[in-house]
């Protein structure tokens, strides 16, 4: 059991390893997550920030009255916001403007000053917020700035926490470490001191499609980046606080999977993680199944899910973006009808049979519902029994409608689901879709299945 703390600096690191039970087989590698969410800064990062701001502080670079400068994706602004608010110190981040804003309002709730830039840049453009926080640095009188992107003490933050954490929680005995690829030092810095352990030891880095890492790795030559919507990792610029020597593959990853696997990890093992987080995840779950049993992968999840909930974990956020494969988006009646025909052909009470009949034959269906003077849905007349009554001798053309016609079944709202739909049409042939008292349509069988045909 822990004990008292002096304050909350010292509870960074000693972050807890959880087992993976149903994102992975039974058959196989077990899978182990590294939660650093749980660093008190919500995190990978915390290490970081406190390990450079206290070397700095012991060169004396670092002293009362000064003003901390960096640019920041988030977490690392919080990691030093957290610090400077025990230590008394002012900060200015810059950020880039495809991030949440519950990371932004994270940042000022700790009293520091945000500079939004926009994502679309090139790191070199005065606007990036590379360039626009090394411009308040010049400015700005007795100003210290992290510079994690470049900074070598990113890498040694995790050579000297981060690795033994996980060797000594694992007791060395596994295969595989799987993190994602940001400005590089929790990977480097991890897989440093875990190879200088075991060189036999496989370490994997995650990259998103639009980064340059992957080229970088695998040709030398990095890419040109394009835009993407995870947070966190990746990058459009070489980085000094990332180095190969220690890393043994860079896997990709998009943005569907990163999110899609942030979801399943809440919703089926209860880890409220990132984007970032469900790359990694991603990439571990495909290597678990290569390698198989009697293997074990640590893969590091580097924040929360709490400051994304206004992104991938809102369902129309995901819709919006067209993220949700459409067999896993929670589709609705309501999608269905966007995508046919609003004609829709209704009898009236006093309508003649013959009326009814003429008009079924003219348009081509076998069914419609029956309305009231004001438009309400009361009731539904089917051909078959209009032709057997008249067979039968039980009407004639001239009867009204409503004296043969049927109780309204299979009534749905418009937000009902397609299983719902299903549901009604394999008792029926058909929906009938109602909001408050007015009708909206009918769906047949058929409109189902051609909905569904457009996926495919």
């Amino acid at each position: 059991m822990r004990g008292i703390y002096q304050n909350v600096l010292h509870a960074v690191g000693d972050t807890p390893l959880v087992q993976l039970n149903k994102i992975v087989g039974r058959h196989d590698a077990r899978v182990l997550a590294k939660l650093e969410f749980m660093n008190p800064g919500g995190s990978v990062k915390d290490r970081m920030a406190l390990h450079i701001i206290e070397e700095a502080e012991r060169e004396g670079v670092l002293k009362p009255g000064s003003v901390i400068v960096e640019n920041t994706s988030g977490n690392t602004g919080v990691g030093v916001a957290m610090a400077a608010a025990v230590k008394g110190y002012r900060c200015i981040f810059t950020m880039p403007d495809k991030m949440s804003v519950e990371k932004v309002r994270r940042l000022r709730a700790f009293g520091a000053e945000v500079v939004v830039t926009p994502t679309a840049v090139p790191a070199e453009h005065p606007d990036s917020y590379y360039e626009t926080a090394k411009r308040i640095f010049r400015e700005t009188p007795n100003a210290f700035m992290l510079n994690q992107y470049h900074n070598k003490r990113n890498i040694e933050a995790h050579f000297l926490s981060t690795g033994p954490e996980i060797w000594e929680q694992t007791g060395g005995n596994f295969d595989v470490f799987v993190a994602g690829l940001g400005t590089g030092g929790t990977m480097s810095g991890t897989a440093k001191y875990l190879k200088s352990q075991s060189a036999e030891l496989r370490t994997v880095g995650v990259d998103p499609q639009g980064s340059i890492y992957y080229s970088q790795f695998h040709t030398g030559v990095p890419s040109q980046p394009h835009t993407y919507k995870v947070e966190g990792i990746g990058e459009d610029m070489v980085c000094g606080a990332l180095e190969f020597d220690h890393i043994d593959d860079v896997m990709q990853v998009n943005d569907r999977e990163c999110f899609a696997m942030a979801r399943r990890l809440c919703r089926e093992e209860g880890i409220f993680a990132g984007g970032s987080s469900g790359g990694a995840v991603h990439v571990a779950a495909n290597l678990a199944r290569e390698l198989g049993r009697n293997h074990t992968i640590v893969v590091l999840l580097p924040d929360s899910g709490a400051i994304y909930l206004s992104k991938f974990f809102d369902d129309q956020w995901m819709k919006e973006g067209g993220f949700f494969e459409p067999e896993e988006a929670e589709q609705s009646v309501a999608d269905l009808m966007r995508r046919k025909s609003h004609i829709v052909f209704t009898a009236q009470l006093d309508d003649t049979v013959g009326d009814a009949m003429l008009k079924m034959k003219r348009e081509g269906i076998s069914q419609m519902p029956v309305v009231s003077a004001n438009g309400e849905p009361v009731a539904m007349v089917h051909e078959i029994d209009l032709l057997n009554a008249m067979l039968d001798g039980r009407a004639n053309k001239n009867d009204k409608v409503e004296h043969l016609a049927t109780e309204l079944q299979g009534v749905l709202d418009p937000g009902a689901s397609l299983d719902q739909l299903k549901q009604i049409l394999a008792q029926d042939n058909v929906a009938v879709v109602v909001q408050g008292q007015r009708l909206q349509g009918v769906i047949t069988k058929i409109d189902l299945i051609e909905y569904l045909s457009t996926f495919n």
